[in-house]
C-alpha cells in the first residue's frame, strides 16, 4: 500500500474519523462486524432451528441445508437484507431510519425472535460507536436511541461508513447463513465437513438474493416460512434447550 494511502489511514484512526480510503478497509471492516467474535451474542439465538431439530425436521446434512434455504429465500434471510437496505438508504434522515427500524421490530412474529434481533442490534450499534465512532454514526446512534432490529443497526452503520449497499448485503446474507448452520453444529447430528458443504452451496444464493433484493422497498417484505414463526412460540416452552431463540 502506498504511503500516502498508509499515512491517510493512520492519520484517520487518530482522529477517530471514518476511513473508507479503499474499498479493501470497507470489506475488513464488514468481516469484523459479523464476525462470530463481534459482541453482539449471536451465538445464543438458532432462530427456531433449535426446536426444528427438536421435532426430527432437522436431522442430517439434506434437510437442513432445505431448511436454510426456505428461511434465507422465504422468511427472515431475504426480509432482513431488505430492511438493512432500506436502513442503508434512509441512515442520513434519523425520522425514515427510525420509521424503517419501528417496521422491523413489528414484524418480529414472537417474543423470542423479537428479543433475538433486539438484542443484537442494540449490542451492534453500541459496540460500533465505541469501536468505529464518526460523526455520522453519531446521526445514527441518536436516532435509534432504545430497541434497534439487527439488519436495521447493520445497514445505517455501514452507510455511515460510506460502504456499499450491496457489500453490506451480501456480507450480511452469509453471516446470517453461518450462524444458523453454527447453531445447527451445536444442536444437531451434523458435523463440520457437512457445515463447510451447506455453507458452500449457499454463497451463490446469498450473492444472488443479495443483488434481487438491493433496491427493493419496504413494500416487498413478506416471508412463507410460517413453520418457523409456530417454532419460535413453541421453543419458549421447548423442555430442554441451549438457544434463546
Amino acid at each position: 500500500m502506498p504511503a500516502d494511502i498508509r499515512m491517510g489511514i493512520a492519520a484517520g484512526i487518530r482522529a477517530g474519523t471514518r476511513t473508507t480510503i479503499t474499498p479493501m478497509i470497507d470489506t475488513l471492516q464488514l468481516m469484523a462486524w459479523l464476525s462470530p467474535t463481534y459482541p453482539v451474542g449471536g451465538f445464543a439465538y438458532s432462530h427456531g432451528l433449535e426446536w426444528a431439530v427438536e421435532i426430527g425436521a432437522i436431522h442430517d446434512e439434506a434437510s437442513l441445508r432445505i431448511w436454510l434455504v426456505d428461511v434465507l429465500e422465504l422468511g427472515a434471510g431475504r426480509n432482513d437484507m431488505i430492511l438493512a437496505g432500506n436502513a442503508h438508504s434512509a441512515a442520513a434522515d434519523p425520522a425514515a431510519l427510525a420509521a424503517v427500524n419501528e417496521l422491523a421490530l413489528a414484524l418480529a412474529p414472537s417474543r423470542e425472535l423479537h428479543l433475538e434481533t433486539s438484542q443484537q442490534g442494540r449490542s451492534f450499534l453500541d459496540a460500533t460507536l465505541a469501536a468505529w465512532p464518526c460523526e455520522e454514526m453519531t446521526a445514527v446512534g441518536a436516532a435509534l436511541p432504545a430497541a434497534v432490529a439487527f439488519p436495521v443497526a447493520v445497514g445505517a452503520a455501514a452507510a455511515a461508513h460510506g460502504m456499499t449497499r450491496l457489500d453490506m448485503l451480501a456480507a450480511y446474507g452469509l453471516a446470517f447463513v453461518q450462524n444458523l448452520v453454527s447453531a445447527a453444529l451445536r444442536s444437531a447430528p451434523i458435523g463440520q465437513s457437512a457445515g463447510t458443504r451447506i455453507v458452500a452451496a449457499l454463497v451463490p444464493r446469498v450473492a444472488a438474493l443479495a443483488g434481487e433484493v438491493e433496491d427493493l422497498g419496504l413494500d416487498s417484505l413478506g416471508s412463507a416460512t410460517l413453520r418457523v414463526d409456530l417454532g419460535s412460540f413453541r421453543h419458549e416452552t421447548q423442555y430442554s434447550r441451549i438457544f434463546r431463540s
